[in-house]
């Protein structure tokens, strides 16, 4: 007697607050459909993983020099020295300098270097900062199965500088040159 004089009460509490049976039983179907549809979604999905983010493959790249098309001198050997390093610091594979004993070859192109104003004093005209930014072709190749991992990628990064900082075009190119590697490397990830 006392249980059903329980659910009773506990009916009457759900009435004064306006939750009835078609409300209770409206929610409870959304809570369904939203498990159902939220398992649904996670197909193919083992959760988390402690595989690694580049390809299993390969253990070490040979980095040729990347080409200067460019009127800009000297960015090619920047790039290539931050893109050495970032394969180093970020990846698993070892950078080596013959593609012999290598199992992938990582090459491109400069294809252009820009300098555009960012901001002019509006009294003198003088241009307070500027941006350089580098365009680069990249290929990545494995040497193992002749698979091409990059084909003529193309990969821009920037960066800007003010000779107000005493800052000029070698410290943006620099920086600029470092951005592009950390994109490059970023791009040598697997395909989720």
């Amino acid at each position: 007697m006392e249980i059903s004089h329980l659910l009773k009460t506990k009916r009457e509490n759900l009435k004064n607050r306006g939750i009835g049976r078609k409300s209770l039983s409206a929610l409870f179907l959304l809570c369904a459909f939203t498990l159902c549809f939220g398992l649904c979604g996670c197909d193919g999905m083992a959760g988390y993983s402690n595989e690694s983010l580049y390809p299993g493959d390969i253990s070490s790249v040979c980095l040729e020099m990347f080409d200067n098309q460019s009127f800009r001198r000297g960015v090619e050997f920047e790039l290539s020295d931050a893109l050495a390093k970032r394969i180093e610091v970020d990846t698993p594979y070892k950078i080596v300098s013959d593609s012999d004993r290598a199992d992938s070859v990582i090459s491109g192109q400069i294809v252009s270097i820009g300098e555009l104003a960012l901001s002019i004093d509006p009294e003198i005209g003088t241009i307070l900062e500027k941006e350089v930014e580098v365009w680069a072709v990249v290929d990545w190749k494995n040497l193992k199965t002749g698979q091409l991992m990059m084909d003529h990628l193309s990969v821009s990064a920037s960066a800007s500088y003010s000779t107000y900082q005493q800052q000029d075009f070698k410290y943006a190119s620099t920086l600029a040159a470092n951005n592009l590697a950390r994109k490059i490397v970023e791009l040598m990830e697997r395909k989720w």
